[in-house]
């Protein structure tokens, strides 16, 4: 208005805009500060996450905030998720078709595939990752330089014990899979195999969906000097995959959220023992 000489009455008219509006002072609210640091903070812990999945993790931190706000803050701070993220290293550590059979309760479907990757000295290694389609939770991820049908079989027996047997388990036609020696296993014990069309990835979508996860928010993100630095990473990101990263096929739920008891909460049975 001062530049263009105008009147207050005469801008407002013209952007249409009541003039009480513009005479209304802007009161930033008291938490505003606090709750963009808290945003910048977790935007920068969880690089590929975006407004969406941070909201969640601020309500759990206690926040009481909607999607709205946060994405206002979200581009005020000027945040995104930027396309490619540069590696970084850990300097205190130098050493069947989804769309034919839908997953219908917990252990229903379980589906398996490799992953592989290198660590800083150009050696590959691979990953045998696990999951449960209906809950998505991550059962296993099993890392090592190299894995055939007999290290296939010795993660699936641990699970099947923790776990118990699935009624179908899921994987593409590699070598590792079809081994008559698992598939033998496999079918005394009860559980069908579902072995997707070849050169078809996307008839295990559960996994592949995974795989993505793992890749885009760890493996694109890590320098993994050794096997052993690897391991401790990769089980690391698979807990927090497990039990705090909002899932938004789940309402942005994790898919093995810890059960904590109150500790006001005494069981009935409870008997404190005399000294």
């Amino acid at each position: 208005m001062e530049e263009l000489g105008a009147s207050e009455r005469r801008a407002c008219r013209v952007i249409g805009q009541h003039r009480s509006t513009q005479r209304k002072p802007r009161t930033p609210r008291g938490d505003e500060p606090a709750l963009t640091e808290a945003i910048i903070r977790l935007a920068t812990q969880f690089g590929r996450y975006g407004y969406r999945r941070i909201t969640e993790l601020l309500r759990r931190d206690g926040w009481y905030v909607n999607e709205k706000r946060v994405y206002r803050i979200w581009r005020r701070e000027g945040l995104k998720v930027p396309q490619k993220q540069p590696k970084r290293g850990r300097l205190w550590l130098n050493g069947g078709s989804c769309v034919r059979l839908r997953p219908a309760h917990k252990g229903h479907v379980w589906s398996y595939d490799f992953v592989q990757d290198r660590t800083h000295d150009g050696k590959v290694f691979r990953m045998l990752c696990v999951i449960d389609e209906y809950t998505r939770e991550c059962l296993a991820i099993r890392v090592e330089r190299r894995l055939n049908s007999r290290d296939v079989l010795d993660v699936l027996g641990e699970l099947f014990v923790r776990h118990g047997a699935p009624e179908h388990i899921r994987s593409d036609n590699g070598p590792e899979f079809i081994a008559i020696a698992l598939r033998e296993w496999l079918q005394r014990i009860g559980v069908e195999t579902l072995y997707i069309t070849p050169a078809s990835p996307w008839e295990n979508g559960y996994c592949e969906s995974f795989n993505s996860k793992l890749r885009d928010e760890l493996l694109a993100r890590e320098i993994f000097y050794d096997l052993r630095e690897a391991k401790v990473l990769i089980e690391g990101w698979r807990h927090h995959y497990n039990t705090a990263r909002p899932h938004s096929s789940l309402g942005y739920k994790a898919p093995a959220p810890k059960a904590i008891l109150p500790a006001a909460i005494i069981l009935p049975y409870h008997v404190e023992v005399a000294a």
